[in-house]
């Protein structure tokens, strides 16, 4: 379409500028139709138009509800040793070497010893006494009419680890060939003897909870008493923008000392417990935070050497004990050993009630059962027509994939 000229006259009241040169008559009535309908709405509006009225702005500061955060270091000793063995366990190590004994080729003597030597004379005579090559079963011949009599009998010293330490002890010295001066050699070389290091320490003795040299076989974990008198695992209100990791470590050093290697297991707690203030203890502090309780994020540690002491901390502690779980449980509120004693893994010690298969009291539910059923990959070993078959009667099936219910 052919555009025509307006010049200067052409104001679009719609646009508020003057335009000059050529505009189309498509474009020049659709701003026409525009610049109409803002009129009309303009003026139909103004029969309706009022006036607008803020809401009072309110200055008063307002009060949040929060927690405060503090930081926990559950600081623990690994066990040194391996745990007590079970008399079950004792019996059945026993009985798997005197197994071994029974199974294997004959010892070839000749091929590890040459005739007519000390070390051939020295071997054949502690064979005779003992029956077998092996040192620490006691005398017990596999190739000899009893041989299938290879379990002890219930108190055979044989299956202590004590009596086979010295066994082995003993076996180790080498008597001369002459018969003079045997005694005194013989006597010289137990003198020189190096045995091990006992399990129960002098500081097992004398109950030292302070010591990191007890129970050697068990995790130990440190408890500080706070001004009032409670025992607690080091903790303190988090200060400033610093983090859980950089609290700990802060935490350890002024409840402690510098005197201890230690080093904080990742980033993340291990959990957190909860305590919530009475509503007449809520107290606001200066930003107007409403304190309603207390969140604690305890974080895992371990010592690798050194020793805590507390006579120059900054928190305010009077003593300090490393405990093991069960202690911990003596030592602590009823209240702050519910919600930790779930952070505390247990390792099992026999000298402190270990939970055996026996003392196992766990019942398996199940459909209306008859006599002699099969739970799970166990047969019961006797009938039961209750829904509850308590676990000392199930037998280990010898086809469990059998069974039919088995997931």
């Amino acid at each position: 379409m052919k555009p025509t000229r307006t010049g200067l006259s052409s104001l679009l009241a719609g646009q508020g500028r003057l335009l000059n040169g050529p505009i189309c008559i498509s474009c020049r009535k659709s701003i026409a139709q525009r610049r109409h309908a803002s009129s009309a709405a303009a003026v139909a509006g103004r029969p309706f138009a009022t006036q607008s009225v803020d809401p009072p702005v309110d200055h008063s500061p307002s009060t949040n509800l929060a927690y405060r955060l503090r930081t926990g270091v559950v600081l623990s000793r690994p066990p040194q040793i391996t745990r007590d063995l079970t008399s079950f366990e004792k019996s059945f190590y026993l009985y798997q070497r005197r197994l071994n004994e029974r199974l294997a080729l004959p010892f070839r003597q000749y091929f590890y010893f040459r005739k007519q030597t000390p070390a051939i004379l020295d071997w054949k005579r502690k064979v005779n006494e003992r029956q077998t090559p092996a040192r620490d079963i006691g005398k017990y011949n596999p190739y000899a009419d009893e041989g299938w009599n290879d379990e002890l009998l219930v108190g055979a010293k044989e299956s202590e680890p004590e009596y086979q330490a010295e066994v082995l002890l003993q076996d180790s010295i080498i008597y001369p060939v002459q018969k003079d001066g045997e005694e005194a050699a013989v006597e010289a070389q137990r003198k020189a003897l190096v045995k091990p290091l006992p399990r129960v320490t002098e500081a097992d003795r004398k109950n030292d909870q302070r010591s990191l040299n007890r129970s050697l076989q068990r995790t130990l974990y440190l408890l500080v008493q706070n001004e009032r008198g409670h025992w607690t695992f080091p903790t303190d209100t988090i200060i400033g923008r610093e983090s859980l990791y950089q609290a700990a470590e802060r935490i350890l050093v002024q409840s402690g000392g510098l005197n201890m290697n230690t080093w904080i297991v990742g980033n993340s707690p291990v959990g957190f417990s909860q305590f919530n203030f009475h509503k007449q203890k809520a107290t606001a502090n200066e930003k107007g935070v409403t304190e309603l309780g207390e969140k604690t994020f305890f974080m895992k540690g371990r010592i690798m050497a050194g020793q805590a002491n507390i006579e120059k901390n900054s928190l305010g502690l009077k003593d300090f004990k490393w405990l093991a779980k069960d202690e911990i449980e003596k030592t602590v509120l009823d209240r702050y050993w519910a919600g930790v004693k779930n952070l505390l893994p247990e390792r099992p010690c026999v000298s402190h009630g270990v939970v055996g298969i026996d003392s196992i009291k766990t019942h398996i539910e199940l459909p209306e059962a008859k006599e002699y059923p099969i739970v799970g990959q166990y047969r019961c070993a006797a009938p039961v027509t209750a829904r509850y078959i308590p676990s000392h009667l199930l037998t280990f099936d010898d086809d469990p994939v059998s069974s039919p219910h088995l997931a």
